[in-house]
């Protein structure tokens, strides 16, 4: 097992068919922490609210999740705008895992870095409901295309994942506006709170960029990237891609390290 100072995980989506829940269980397996993050939409309450899709291995992800809390890990939950009925609760301690709306992290360097969803930087989401609608229903369908796209590239022997929602996100000019709009918002709040660095979700893109003398992360998703940040004992912080593919995800470190801040 991989030990960690600290694991930031967000956008899971636990009661959505793309949902990779044993993908993600595979990772928790392998890396031990002192401090778990969760930065919102870990439960879809909204898609729950329309249709129930629960699988025994989402179920397992909560369980493993509070076991980790009741082991002495320190746990915290900030809720996302696809748990936002959890805000409520901000604050309080359930089963051993603290909510809260935001939190200042302080790294082992020293570093101080803003924790937040991030949902709140989105002008989309807050400007035109019915834009963002027909936006989530776009992502969707381009999950389902995703898994049609890797049972024919299995069959044909291609080696690696490859995303379809990843590929539009960068190479559609507007999605990359929209992509880059977000990260200056998220940033200039972090300036605005006067921390280093700002570690978010939301918009499964996840990154590690230190600009102007801020360091912008976003964690990523297990719906369709399987991404997650970690901490390591010295405060550097490292994206994992934890592999999609059967060969992959029974690797022996199953990630890759794609970007570090020293």
């Amino acid at each position: 097992m991989i030990e960690v100072r600290t694991i930031f995980l967000s956008d899971i989506h636990l009661g959505i068919r793309p949902c990779q829940a044993d993908q993600l269980l595979d990772f928790l397996r392998a890396y031990s922490a002192q401090q778990l993050f969760l930065l919102g939409d870990i439960i879809d309450f909204e898609a729950l609210g329309r249709n129930i899709y629960w699988t025994q291995s989402h179920n397992t992800v909560v369980q493993k999740i509070l076991r980790r809390a009741r082991h002495g890990e320190s746990v915290m939950l900030i809720p996302g705008n696809h748990d936002h009925v959890l805000r409520e609760y901000a604050g309080a301690q359930f089963g051993d895992i603290r909510i809260a709306r935001e939190h200042i992290h302080e790294g082992a360097d020293g570093k101080r870095y803003l924790l937040i969803h991030g949902d709140a930087f989105d002008p989309v989401l807050h400007c035109n409901r019915i834009l963002a609608a027909m936006g989530d229903y776009s992502y969707t369908l381009l999950l389902k295309l995703n898994r049609h796209l890797a049972w024919w590239r299995r069959m044909l022997g291609a080696p690696g994942y490859w995303s379809l929602s990843n590929y539009v996100k960068h190479r559609i000019k507007r999605a990359a506006d929209y992509i880059s709009d977000y990260e200056s918002a998220v940033k200039r709040a972090a300036r605005e709170r006067g921390v280093d660095g700002v570690i978010c979700g939301h918009i499964h893109v996840a990154a590690i960029r230190n600009a102007d003398g801020l360091v912008y992360i976003n964690c990523g998703d297990w719906v369709d990237s399987c991404t997650a940040i970690v901490e390591h004992g010295d405060g550097r912080m490292e994206l994992i891609r934890w592999g999609l593919t059967p060969s992959t995800a029974t690797a022996s470190a199953a990630s890759l390290a794609v970007a570090i801040v020293e």
